[in-house]
């Protein structure tokens, strides 16, 4: 499936590109990406390559680069994954740059993405999980518009190499659309 650009002013969700490597390899070295990647931090820059090749690459995905619009800097990525159009669900990732923290970049971009996937694909239920102590993740899904559903004990090995407790959100097609504001 193709993604289209999606413009929320501020803000643009565009196709991953080759050219974005180096900027994913220098923004995921901070501690919080490092600890909380998913499937471990990018050591090298062939890590990196791999990554934007697999953010690219759109079979059961819809992946973006989430940049500011006026300058086009790299703030994050958002992705809906494992999409399972016979069923119906989805779920979704993120990560956003340490310079972009706390602006609402994140929750504004999964907002997004989740809405394109619903009206898009026919997804009628999105699900979010984050490490019980990443609660700034827990901050997103909540401004995002997801439910708080329950713990999975030990799902997820993270960036330290430990298998982490998770918190699972929900978010349903037909859910009302989060109060979020315009900032970036």
């Amino acid at each position: 499936m193709e993604t289209p650009p999606l413009d929320l002013g501020t803000l643009l969700l565009r196709p991953w590109r080759d050219d974005d490597v180096d900027t994913v390899f220098a923004l995921q070295q901070d501690a919080a990406s490092r600890l909380w990647s998913g499937g471990g931090a990018l050591a090298t820059r062939d890590d990196a390559v791999a990554l934007v090749a697999r953010l690219r690459a759109q079979d059961n995905r819809a992946s973006w680069a989430v940049v500011g619009a006026a300058a086009g800097e790299l703030l994050g990525s958002v992705t809906v994954h494992s999409i399972d159009l016979v069923q119906g669900n989805a779920q979704v990732g993120y990560w956003t740059a340490e310079a972009a923290r706390g602006r609402g970049v994140a929750p504004r971009a999964v907002d997004a993405a989740c809405r394109w996937v619903f009206a898009s694909l026919g997804v009628d239920r999105i699900e979010l999980c984050h490490a019980v102590e990443n609660t700034a993740s827990g901050r997103v899904a909540e401004k995002a518009g997801f439910t708080y559903e329950g713990r999975l004990r030990r799902s997820f090995r993270y960036g330290d190499g430990l298998k982490h407790d998770e918190l699972v959100w929900g978010r349903l097609s037909d859910d009302p659309a989060p109060g979020l504001s315009s900032r970036s």
